[in-house]
Parts: structure tokens; C-alpha cells; sequence
């Protein structure tokens, strides 16, 4: 799981506030709290390096104008489950069972609800609690899946959400959040990272292990150590695929992403962030600012090269 650490916050909160006095106040509260200042992009995260590739607008959107997305259950569980991993290896060896990891999930659970209080609205609808109780047994059985793909008693992680940065030589800036890092005795190094969705079909692996090249990349140009594996862990198919490196395949992607930081420095000097539609659209939380849904992006609010006046979108 790559958490965004940059230009947007992990989460955004748009929820309302309570009926009653708490309304007026929390509009009070609101109407004090200037909007975030937007800011020229600085780094590059897989998550976002995979925005701009995916659309430009929807990477301005994010990063630029820091548009508010509403929580989702999926990606919501991702991070109950990596959490729930995560704080697994805090436990003596023998004690990392299926029973101890899935007793982790309600307090962990009441921690991200608690960090994060917009979550409130994914399950306001259900005030049986049905639905929660399902989505926390579909959270259960990816973590009992993980058993029978990694045996955590045998592991013990030399790093766990590790935050990674690293300046290439151009002045880019790279950074993320590696799930772990294991290291062999002999100083070999495996980066490992959970994913809560389905192994890709051959032909998408590529795609899927742009991400770990990413972070083997930032690896080797901060501790000049190629990592000897590559893991992504498919907790909801139980497939592990796992890639070797190579310097050559490290390169290849420091001048992939020295293109693609040119092309985003681009659009943000013109303020021209044209959209690429493609079936991902229809998950889109940004739809009503998007011109392909007939909306119009707002104002844009930085400035823009021979203009007095940002552009407010693409054409």
C-alpha cells in the first residue's frame, strides 16, 4: 500500500456537521480555517506518478487544487488491514496467529475512525450495523488469508511503513511509504508490500510492479543497495508476485519518471491538465469539475506562464 505524502492528505473530510448548536459552531470553526494554500508540485509519489499517467486533470485536481474525495469501504479496509499487519510484528513471534491478528481489528478500527473521523459517514446508513459487521468479516478474511501466503512467526521485519525519500541528481524529489523491509542476514534486502485486491492478469503485471520499482529506485539511491526482491502480496486472490531487479530496470524507471516530472512541470507552468478518459472515470469522485461530465474545473490558482490570469482548466 502506497500512502499519498504528497499535495493531498491521506484522507479528506466532507462530511456535515451535527444538527443543533453544533452546526453553527462547526461553521464557525470552518469559516476560520483558511483553505489550503495551493503550491507548485515539489515531489513525486508512485500514488500520484500513477494519477498523472492515469489522467493529468485528475493529478491537478488532487495535488493542485486538493479537491475533497469521499472515503471509500475498500480503501478504507486496505488501511485497517495494513494496520492490522503492521502492528502484528509488535507481538513475541510465536504469538503472530490468525486469532491474535484478527483480535487487532476492532481496536484498530477505533483508532482510524478516531484519526480520521470522516469514516463516520461510510456506514451512517446502517444503523443495524449490518453492513460494518460484514465489511470487518471481509476485513477478517484477508488478514487469515495472509497465513497462507507469509508465515509471520519466521519474519522479522527490519522495517515496517518505512517512509523513503530520496533528490535524484535532476533535483526530483521521489518519496513514499515502503510496507516492509526485510533484511537477510547477509544484507540482501525485500521490499514487501500488501495489497488487499486481486493478483493482475500477465499482461497488467507490469503496471502492478511500477510502484515496488519505484521504491527500489529510491532505495538504491539512498543506501546505493539494489534490493534483491520485489514482493507484492495479493491478500484478496492469495498470489505472491515477486521480481528481481536490476540496475538496468532501476535506470529505466529514474528516466521514466525524470519524462514524466518534465511533462507535469509542463502543465503546471501553462495550467494546461487535459483529461484522459478511461473506465476508471466511472470511480471518479470529480466528475462535476471534469469537462468530459460537462463540468467546469475551477478557477486555476496558480500562476500561469505569460498570463496574469491562471487558465481555469483544459480545453
Amino acid at each position: 500500500m502506497e500512502t499519498s505524502t504528497e499535495g493531498m492528505p491521506e484522507a479528506h473530510s466532507d462530511g456535515t456537521a451535527e444538527a443543533g448548536t453544533g452546526t453553527a459552531s462547526a461553521t464557525a470553526a470552518a469559516a476560520e480555517i483558511p483553505a489550503p494554500r495551493a503550491m507548485a508540485p515539489a515531489s513525486l509519489s508512485p500514488s500520484r506518478a500513477g494519477d498523472f499517467m492515469q489522467c493529468p486533470l485528475l493529478y491537478r485536481f488532487r495535488v493542485i487544487d486538493r479537491l475533497p474525495e469521499k472515503p471509500s469501504e475498500a480503501a478504507t479496509r486496505g488501511t485497517l488491514v495494513h494496520a492490522v499487519l503492521e502492528r502484528l510484528f509488535d507481538a513475541p513471534a510465536g504469538e503472530r496467529t490468525a486469532p491474535r491478528a484478527k483480535s487487532l481489528i476492532p481496536g484498530q478500527w477505533d483508532r482510524l475512525r478516531e484519526a480520521r473521523p470522516e469514516l463516520a459517514e461510510l456506514f451512517a446508513d446502517d444503523p443495524e450495523g449490518e453492513r460494518l459487521a460484514r465489511w470487518l468479516g471481509e476485513a477478517e478474511r484477508l488478514v487469515e488469508r495472509w497465513f497462507t501466503l507469509e508465515d509471520p512467526g519466521r519474519l522479522e521485519p527490519a522495517e515496517r511503513e518505512l517512509f523513503v525519500e530520496a533528490e535524484l541528481e535532476s533535483g526530483l524529489r521521489l518519496r513514499g511509504i515502503i510496507d516492509r523491509v526485510d533484511v537477510a542476514p547477509t544484507g540482501e534486502v525485500r521490499i514487501v508490500d500488501y495489497k488487499t485486491g486481486k493478483a493482475p492478469r500477465p499482461e497488467y503485471a507490469e503496471g502492478a510492479l511500477f510502484q515496488m520499482k519505484f521504491y527500489a529506485l529510491v532505495v538504491w539511491r539512498l543506501k546505493g543497495i539494489v534490493p534483491r526482491r520485489l514482493q507484492l502480496v495479493y491478500l484478496g486472490s492469495g498470489d505472491v508476485l515477486t521480481y528481481d531487479p536490476v540496475v538496468a530496470d532501476l535506470e529505466r524507471v529514474e528516466r521514466k519518471l525524470l519524462a514524466l516530472w518534465d511533462a507535469i512541470r509542463l502543465a503546471t507552468e501553462t495550467g494546461d491538465w487535459r483529461p484522459r478518459p478511461t473506465k476508471l472515470c466511472g470511480w471518479c469522485d470529480h466528475q462535476a469539475h471534469c469537462p468530459e461530465f460537462g463540468g467546469t474545473p475551477p478557477p486555476y490558482p496558480l500562476p500561469v506562464a505569460g498570463s496574469e490570469q491562471g487558465r481555469m482548466g483544459p480545453d
